[in-house]
């Protein structure tokens, strides 16, 4: 089967994977204190679809371990995966999981038929081809086994977007790949999707970018102008962003996909 040329990340040819992991690797520490999303959007995926039985289960994109915690506090056998040393270091520190593998989820490195679960949070938006990542997820799984996946998709981040354009003209946000785009890359893997909006409020703007740094999100393929975030811009980032009587906001797209 032939793969559409728009499944592949608008910006795949700009993407620096160990730049990506050094800036997963510097949130470590604050990750858990400023990942909101990520368990709000997790717990959402647990509630869509139930897990298989006690089994191996690879956490592709683990973080800090928190969702490796829950499935070995379940009986699963973990195996949690991070491109980030310093994320792996700091799961492994807490035992997160019964085994650690750090790796891009663009060049997993296992086995056909090595889990009967893999579950990625929130990590996927960061692969380059996402049919090929989903391919080799897909492959990992024993037959009929459970994959879970969440992602971004296009329309995300809008505030941060337009805050941003009115202060210096400049894209402060990554590119997501469409709905349409993803279920191209799900096409013929038996994955069923299903999308939402996800709205987080903050008492400022320099709340709302700490959300996102503080988790390691924060780095941009292609890089903006690079001027520093002083008292004055940050003052007219605040005029600039869009809020409502809960604060300023931030907006998310997100995807789930489940499969057996």
């Amino acid at each position: 089967m032939q793969r559409p040329a728009d499944t592949r990340d608008p910006q795949a040819l700009s993407r620096d994977k160990t730049a990506i992991g050094r800036a997963f690797g510097r949130a470590a520490a604050t990750y858990d204190s400023y990942a909101i999303l990520q368990r709000l959007c997790g717990d959402r995926l647990l509630e869509i679809a139930p897990l298989c039985p006690p089994g191996r289960v690879l956490d592709a994109g683990c973080g800090s371990g928190w969702y490796s915690r829950y499935f070995r506090r379940q009986g699963h056998f973990v195996t949690a995966l991070d491109i980030s040393s310093q994320m792996l270091a700091f799961a492994k520190k807490r035992q997160a999981a019964d085994g650690y593998v750090q790796a891009d989820l663009d060049a997993l490195p296992f086995r056909q038929g090595s889990f009967d679960l893999v579950w990625s949070n929130l990590a996927l938006q960061w692969s380059s081809d996402l049919q090929q990542s989903l391919g080799r997820l897909v492959s990992a799984l024993v037959p009929g086994g459970c994959l879970r996946f969440s992602t971004l998709l296009a329309g995300s981040l809008p505030e941060v977007d337009l805050a941003w354009q009115a202060l210096d003209g400049s894209t402060h946000i990554n590119r997501f790949l469409t709905r349409e785009a993803v279920e191209q890359a799900t096409a013929g893997y038996g994955i069923s999707l299903s999308a939402e909006t996800v709205t987080l409020h903050f008492p400022d703007a320099k709340s709302a970018l700490w959300s996102l740094k503080g988790v390691g999100a924060s780095h941009l393929h292609q890089r903006s102008n690079g001027k520093a975030l002083t008292r004055q811009r940050l003052a007219l980032l605040d005029a600039a962003w869009p809020k409502d009587g809960q604060g300023y906001r931030l907006s998310y797209q997100l995807l789930y996909g489940v499969k057996g």
